[in-house]
């Protein structure tokens, strides 16, 4: 988000105002005592409250604020204007911002911010309250999409627990965006905060109300949300805030098996047992509870033993996971299925409830799996089943428009621990393609699976690749007047050259064959050199051969060596998925002496397969 701009407010000050404030800086310090914070009431009456500050938030219009002194509440000398900038507009795609003091107030002795306002058209305000103070907005509360006519309306924003405010900083907060494209402009005035004995009834909610039950472990933590206030105004209407959790008091039935912070953060603290979450904002209690149903101690799921590079992952904390455009699409109007997800100790997993059915998309872009053979689902399911329940797996192909299901049983016995399914894509009975990939549907085929735990989403490849190679070397076609060659069937290699001279290395060295070629094969690769049979002198050759295979090595390095010794590594990418051909330019073996070359020397670890090692021209 972009830092928001700050306006000093200090040039709509009446000028008296002004004078006054210079003036009381000249009192003597000595005479200053710790004092209260100042209970001003006003925000914008006629102007602007002394220690008034302006921030407009990132992306919005930083002009859309101007005080008006022609349209105004009463005939009021002044008000504050709006300019809500057109869509596209260059300047920001919105009017937004915040008003906050210096000085803090003391509020609590209100129970209102009130105002009048109007707008030049019928027009919806995003937002609008009061509590942003450019810091933590601890006790932010503001009302949504409210609705502005052409004529002045006085609207009222109730104060949850005024006996919070003792030391508030955010006096008015704002943002709205263009209707249909089109700006607009509205008008504030009379903006203060009030006591009003007129405003009835309180009443509040955490979880939207709701009365949520939730099995959980150790370990696991979830925020409270849902949270919202509701009071009756004077005009008979039933108004809507949403506040921050600081105004609510937090409690637990248990706190052995569950806390609960002030910022309403549950964190399941032991268990086996039960403890239930509700909250008060004073002394009027919140409808909603959360019953945490604690099983104790988290059994992970089971830990992932593919490689990372025959992974693809949608969901695993094991692998770094493709982008996903959501594991629950709510997909109206028949998905029953909630998500509720949690992390034990930075292990993350799916909790799918009410559960009849929920897609994951991974659309963005679609997964071309043709090189894999299997899809991974670690499943857990939390209550126990009267009769075998079946849950369908289904994959869908979102071009070729193809869908594949593959169905499984899962018995009363299998339940309440993780069951592991590894299931080959050919057996998802008509995925006839599944080059772009872009759905898994979780379905439950009894209707009998009330919920179920997710963990370790991937597809893989469960071919084993050979321990050795299967076709010989690519055949050189170099001239052989060009080439001086070390090991090849295809040239007259260099006379007397010992392929396995005792340097005291590990590496057990044969000769192999490969489709009827000769191959040479080190296997548990240390060090290995080749004494040529006499000095070379390769100074008119460009490059070195050669054919390489490996599936085991995860380092390998070739080097030239010339009297001194003077040697020099070049290193080799391995493992390799075939025969790699690699022409080295000798320059990359500098400072060895080109014209008295007398070893080669191969350095690293695993099983290595080698042919055609010469020197050639260009």
């Amino acid at each position: 988000m972009n830092s928001p701009i700050l306006f000093n407010l200090k040039k709509y000050l009446p000028a008296a105002l002004l004078a006054f404030l210079l003036v009381a800086c000249e009192r003597d310090l000595e005479e200053l005592k710790p004092a209260a914070f100042p209970t001003n009431p006003e925000v914008f009456i006629d102007g602007f409250s002394a220690g008034l500050n302006y921030a407009v938030f990132g992306g919005a219009s930083p002009s859309a604020f101007d005080v008006d002194n022609q349209v105004t509440w009463n005939n009021s000398s002044a008000s504050m204007r709006f300019d809500v900038p057109n869509a596209g507009d260059p300047s920001g795609a919105y009017a937004g911002g915040v008003f906050f003091t210096s000085t803090a107030r003391d509020l609590s002795g209100y129970n209102a911010l009130t105002f009048y306002a109007k707008a030049s058209q019928s027009a919806t305000i995003g937002l609008i309250g009061f509590g942003n103070d450019m810091g933590p907005s601890t006790y932010q509360v503001s009302i949504s999409d409210l609705q502005l006519s052409t004529g002045w309306k006085k609207f009222i924003i109730p104060l949850p627990d005024p006996s919070r405010l003792t030391a508030e900083r955010g006096m008015f907060i704002y943002s709205a965006g263009p209707v249909d494209g089109k700006g607009f402009t509205f008008w504030v005035d009379e903006l203060k905060f009030e006591q009003l004995g007129t405003i009835a009834h309180p009443h509040f909610t955490i979880l939207n109300g709701q009365e949520q039950v939730e099995t959980s472990f150790t370990g696991v933590s979830k925020t409270i949300g849902g949270l919202s206030g509701i009071y009756n105004l004077p005009s008979g209407v039933n108004q809507t805030i949403s506040l921050s959790p600081a105004y609510f008091q937090f409690l637990s039935s248990d706190p052995s098996i569950a806390t609960v912070d002030a910022s309403g953060k549950v964190l399941i603290a032991g268990g086996p047992g039960n403890a239930v979450i509700t909250a008060k904002v004073g002394e009027v209690t919140a409808d909603g509870s959360f019953t945490v149903q604690s099983q104790g101690v988290y059994q992970h799921a089971p830990t992932s033993s593919q490689d990372a590079d025959k992974v693809i992952s949608i969901f695993s904390d094991a692998y770094a996971n493709i982008p996903v455009n959501y594991y629950n699409g709510y997909w109206a109007p028949y998905q029953t299925t909630l998500s509720a997800d949690f992390d034990v100790n930075g292990d993350h997993v799916l909790n799918y409830t009410d559960f009849n059915f929920v897609g994951i998309e991974f659309s963005s872009p679609t997964v071309d799996a043709t090189s894999m053979t299997h899809l991974h689902v670690d499943l857990f399911i939390p209550n126990a089943l009267a009769a075998t329940g079946q849950i369908r797996l289904e994959l869908v192909d979102l071009v070729a428009n193809v869908t594949g299901t593959s169905t499984r049983s899962i018995t009363p016995a299998q339940t309440q621990q993780w069951l592991s399914l590894d299931i080959p894509l050919a057996s998802f009975s008509g995925l006839s393609k599944r080059t772009n990939l872009g759905q898994l549907i979780f379905v439950d085929v009894n209707n009998n699976i009330s919920g179920f735990y997710a963990d370790n989403i991937y597809f893989y490849n469960a071919s084993t690749a050979p321990a050795a190679p299967t076709t010989q070397a690519p055949v050189p076609t170099h001239p052989a007047a060009n080439v001086i060659s070390v090991y090849s069937d295809a040239y007259s290699s260099i006379t007397g050259t010992d392929m396995n001279p005792n340097w005291g290395q590990a590496t057990a060295v044969s000769v192999v064959q490969v489709q009827g070629n000769n191959t040479l094969k080190y296997a548990g690769l240390n060090y290995q050199g080749i004494q040529l049979g006499s000095s070379q002198n390769v100074s008119a050759m460009a490059y070195l051969h050669l054919d390489y295979w490996s599936a085991t090595s995860t380092s390998l390095k070739v080097f030239l060596i010339s009297p001194g010794p003077v040697e020099t590594a070049y290193t080799l990418q391995v493992p390799t998925t075939g025969w790699r051909s690699l022409d080295i330019p000798l320059s990359s073996f500098a400072p060895v002496n080109m014209s008295d070359v007398i070893q080669l020397k191969f350095e690293g670890n695993g099983d290595i397969f080698l042919d055609n090692i010469y020197f050639r021209k260009n």
